[in-house]
């Protein structure tokens, strides 16, 4: 049985790929021996990291990091070993990076970090190679499947790559691979739409998940004077929270009580902090920054309902932890979050961009408690029975064991009560 299996990820450890780590964690528990590579060291110092993140920083292969001498070693091994591979992977980088140089030296570092991976795989006896995103990261296991015959599988969540395809050559990774997952029906019908039909087959439907006993329902630290908004994710126009902004500035007019704690860092702070000064909300909203997995429940802990007004998604780890912790959930119905969210019943779904419909979505949650009440009940239902981690690890497990070694186990569904 092929149960050893190299994962790339673009950075990792980082706060905002946790869920590869638990992935991974969990895949290990059924006996996968799964090792770690990353292009990027992690992004925090190690006493910044988690015990868990500051493991598995140390025993992840980090591709940069290496030193000028292994990476030459790699590439004299590769050509003197293979060279006509060699040369296959070098011309196709040539080829993906085209006539703009910026591309075309793009491409030769993608090359270059292709070749480090291979010979690190090979020297590990590792014959396959997963990758989550089919952005960079994805480029280089390519080009490791040209230049050192290493096979790849890619886990595919959207929507950045479905934007940009001719940039992160999406059509051909597609193609190559051996098989990919999609975390959702409407990532699967990018993914087919960008496909002929006869490359169907090979996409798997393999959703993401949390575990509901670690994000729990836990007593709120509630004020019954204010009602508290909390919104995860990096801090970039995609994320829409702007549009939360506004919404804030909305209601502050309308003499509403509410305050919002944004947890997450990038580029649009700054922007950010400007727009509460200029719309005088500055009072009721706190940058919390980056926060760890360890802290991340404590400021769960203390919100009243839980906003998400995205422009793009795949499907948010962010939310499914939010309902699992039985926080309802005000979200955009865009992309792959109807499928986690049916609005008015596991929580409240709005057009993207309005924020008078995100302010009313929020007004309504506070002056309906009962309303409120049951949405948190029926949205940790929901994760508990479809975006359940444990489960949905039995799941991919099931789907590497049957792509890989052309068998079937029956996956077994963990059971956890609402």
């Amino acid at each position: 049985m092929q149960n050893r299996i190299a994962y790339l990820v673009s950075r990792y450890p980082a706060i905002s790929h946790t869920f590869i780590l638990r992935e991974v964690l969990a895949l290990r528990r059924r006996g996968f021996e799964i090792h770690t590579a990353s292009i990027n060291p992690p992004d925090r110092p190690s006493d910044q990291l988690t015990q868990e993140e500051r493991e598995e920083a140390a025993n992840t292969f980090c591709i940069k990091k290496a030193g000028p001498w292994r990476l030459l070693s790699a590439h004299l091994r590769a050509a003197f070993t293979s060279p006509v591979r060699y040369a296959s992977g070098m011309r196709h980088a040539m080829r993906l990076g085209g006539m703009d140089p910026r591309s075309a030296l793009y491409h030769f570092f993608y090359f270059v970090e292709a070749v480090a991976l291979g010979d690190w795989m090979k020297r590990n006896r590792l014959e396959h190679v997963h990758v989550h995103f089919a952005t960079p990261a994805a480029t280089v296991a390519l080009l490791a499947g040209y230049a050192c015959g290493i096979e790849f599988s890619m886990t595919v969540h959207g929507p950045d790559e479905f934007y940009e395809v001719n940039h992160f050559h999406l059509t051909e990774k597609l193609h190559r691979a051996r098989f990919v997952c999609a975390i959702g029906r409407y990532c699967r019908s990018q993914l087919m739409k960008l496909s002929p039909a006869t490359d169907w087959s090979k996409f798997e439907i393999s959703p993401l998940g949390v575990d509901p006993d670690v994000f729990r329902p836990m007593p709120r630290m509630q004020n019954a004077q204010e009602f508290q908004l909390i919104c995860v994710g990096r801090l970039v126009s995609a994320k829409g929270q702007a549009i939360l902004m506004q919404a804030m500035g909305l209601m502050r007019d309308d003499r509403q009580h509410v305050r919002l704690t944004l947890v997450g860092d990038g580029p649009d702070r700054a922007a950010l902090e400007q727009m509460a000064a200029d719309l005088k909300i500055a009072d009721l909203v706190h940058f919390a920054g980056a926060v760890n997995q360890d802290h991340i429940r404590r400021l769960y802990q203390q919100a009243d309902a839980f906003v998400l007004p995205s422009f793009a998604e795949g499907i948010p780890v962010v939310l499914m932890e939010a309902m699992s912790m039985g926080i309802p959930c005000i979200s955009t119905a865009i992309t792959g979050i109807p499928e986690l969210i049916s609005s008015g019943t596991e929580g409240i779904l709005v057009q993207p961009s309005d924020p008078v419909l995100l302010a009313e979505a929020i007004n309504l949650l506070q002056k309906s408690p009962a309303l409120a009440a049951r949405i948190a009940y029926q949205g940790r239902a929901k994760v508990c029975h479809d975006y359940n981690l444990e489960t949905n690890v039995d799941r991919l497990a099931e789907i590497f064991d049957r792509r890989l070694n052309g068998t079937r186990q029956p996956a077994l569904r963990a059971k956890v009560t609402a």
